[in-house]
């Protein structure tokens, strides 16, 4: 099944190729930035232990290894971060990762295989951030962009190193599918016979007819079924989702080839609608009609930490669950008439199990992901008149004019930046808060999943919040809340103790995305990094002083605690399971404890702290 050509609105976005685009200025450029990153995400993790010295930070990769030097501000949680232009090796200045991590072999303690392919996927990153800065714009050309159009200009996970290296991509195929590409495209679609597919939905969409009516066109769809008619099949026991070209093209049809030829598989034409890739790559926003629903789809491509397919189990769940959190919020005034969260439900879904590789459970889990689909609700048409929604990554994004979206945002707004800052804060956190306390309930809050929503003079407003069931868990204590949870949705939700539980909340947003947004405020507006965890500190007190009766919940959930543990995303690829196949995903290593600016004494900052620069005119 080919793609299909593109349409004129496709034509006119150039491919971004690698040929045209690497230039020597844009390759240091991205060398440079990524060497500063893996010292500091290494450091941070404990991978590598810099020491202070006159004027900075030494780092010595062995008795005949290089010795690195570098200027580094310390932050929250015994963060780093490192000044790109500081970096010296032997006393020259440097801007090779990858020379970089061939010396820190030893120290790192790295394998053979795991750093042969190391090497692949940070050069693949590279890479990327080549097409991105070759279609860099202005922070205030950037916060024209609607939700769809930012998703391409983000620089991707902040904490994990090597983090576009789309293991399984050809340079064409990140060319036309990544999301820094910018390029719409189309997706064709499957007819899979209900002997080895299975479909849930909710409400409305309990019957896939009236998800079909809503996300095809009514010829298309009668085109599908006449050409199953046309070839003896009954279209009635057929279930139809999308598929990307690159997954039929790479593992559906090398692996899924003996019902292709019995027919209980059929391609078929693409649908018409042009489709944008988000950051997750696996996901599209529906261009031509942004009304329907974003579509979900597994990709056999090693990105991060995992193979980015659907897991069988938690695809065939995930409209059961969706109705469970949309029931949470429906039935608590806070949630639905307070916050005004916007929960963007994975309302149905498509699964294909592969007959062989469900008999072997010991079998790796990319096997286990190859085939279905989830459609979730659009953030379109939940949106306030005026209102625009961005990523919380977005924020951490500079433009290529050097100046920062979130700083761009704030003068927009006409607050100072406390203020702002204090608004975003009382945006994201009362909800989050309140799934946690209220029904032992969290989310993965980081930066792709975690939507703000601004007004029309880009003050925070409310939080969406997508992804439920790969990133929902559950709190294992006996809650009444959790007494009565749907069979189906307890089945695939996982239990964690209060302290777990609490991880989800500091790793995925004040470690993840928090870290890096305190430092930035501080350097390009003077906000000091202890004043952000300060305002931080008092938003979760003003929400529990809101909900006293909660006070039980409050002590068992301690968000305060003067130490958390140090999940480490780094470690996992480097040390743990390597580039490895194994049946079950794997989760991000902890790696001793670090301190928590949250806590009740307040935790000082790591110093010294380097190289404070004043605010940007």
């Amino acid at each position: 099944m080919p793609l299909p050509p593109a349409d004129d609105r496709a034509a006119r976005t150039e491919p971004l190729t690698a040929h045209h685009l690497v230039t020597a200025q844009r390759w240091q450029q991205a060398c440079r930035a990524l060497l500063a990153k893996m010292i500091a995400e290494f450091s941070y993790e404990e991978l590598l232990h810099p020491e202070p010295v006159a004027g900075g930070y030494r780092l010595d990769l062995g008795a005949s290894g290089p010795q690195y030097r570098f200027t580094a501000r310390r932050g929250a949680y015994g963060s780093w971060q490192v000044d790109p232009d500081s970096i010296r090796c032997d006393g020259e200045p440097a801007d090779d990762p990858l020379a970089f991590l061939l010396a820190a072999r030893g120290p790192l303690g790295l394998s053979g295989d795991t750093s042969g392919h190391l090497v692949r996927e940070l050069t693949a990153t590279l890479l990327a951030d080549v097409r991105l800065a070759a279609g860099a714009l202005g922070a205030a050309q950037l916060a024209d962009l609607g939700h769809t159009e930012l998703e391409g200009h983000q620089g991707g996970h902040p904490w994990i190193v090597p983090n576009k290296g789309r293991l399984g991509f050809a340079a064409s195929d990140a060319a036309r599918w990544a999301p820094e590409a910018r390029t719409p495209g189309r997706l064709g679609w499957l007819a899979v016979h209900r002997e080895l597919a299975a479909y849930r939905g909710v409400g409305a969409l309990a019957e896939p007819e009236e998800l079909y009516r809503a996300e095809l066109d009514a010829e298309v769809l009668a085109g599908y079924r006449r050409l199953l008619a046309e070839r003896g099949q009954d279209p009635g026991q057929f279930l139809l989702l999308p598929v990307h070209p690159w997954q039929w093209d790479e593992t559906i049809l090398p692996l899924f080839a003996p019902w292709v030829a019995q027919g209980l598989i059929v391609a078929l034409p693409a649908d018409g609608d042009l489709r944008l890739p988000q950051q997750s790559i696996r996901s599209f926003f529906n261009l031509s009609r942004p009304e329907r629903r974003t579509v979900k789809l597994p990709l056999s491509v090693l990105n991060t930490l995992v193979w980015r397919g659907l897991p069988t189990e938690r695809t065939l769940a995930a409209p059961a669950v969706t109705g469970w959190i949309h029931a949470l919020r429906d039935q608590d005034a806070f949630l639905r008439e307070t916050c005004r969260v916007v929960l963007l439900g994975e309302v149905a879904s498509v699964t294909v199990e592969h007959p062989y590789y469900a008999q072997l459970p010991e079998a790796p889990y990319q096997y286990k992901e190859l085939l279905g689909a989830i459609w979730r609700e659009p953030l379109g048409p939940q949106l306030d008149p005026g209102e625009r929604g961005r990523t919380l990554a977005a924020l951490l994004q500079s433009g290529a004019d050097g100046r920062t979206l979130v700083e761009e945002l704030i003068a927009r707004s006409g607050l100072d930046p406390q203020e702002w800052l204090g608004r975003l804060f009382a945006v994201m956190l009362p909800p989050l808060l309140h799934f946690l306390y209220r029904y032992g309930t969290v989310f993965s809050p980081h930066g792709e999943n975690a939507i703000v929503l601004f007004d029309a003079r880009d003050v925070p407003v409310r939080l969406a919040v997508k992804d439920f069931v790969d990133d929902v868990n559950i709190s294992d204590q006996d809650l009444p809340e959790l007494r009565d949870l749907p069979a189906e949705v307890a089945a695939v939700l996982l239990r964690e103790g209060p302290e777990g539980l609490c991880q989800f909340l500091h790793s995925g947003l004040f470690v993840g995305v928090f870290r890096y947004l305190a430092p930035l405020l501080e350097r390009r507006l003077a906000l000091p990094e202890p004043r952000f965890w300060a305002l931080l500190r008092e938003e979760i007190l003003a929400h529990q002083r809101r909900f006293p009766e909660l006070a039980d919940r409050f002590e068992l959930f301690d968000l305060l605690t003067p130490s958390i543990d140090r999940l480490c995303l780094n470690r996992n690829r480097l040390l743990l399971d390597g580039y490895r196949d194994r049946p079950a995903r794997p989760h991000a290593a902890v790696h001793g404890r670090v301190g928590n600016p949250l806590a009740a004494a307040g935790v000082p900052l790591p110093g010294p702290r380097d190289r404070v620069v004043s605010p940007a005119p």
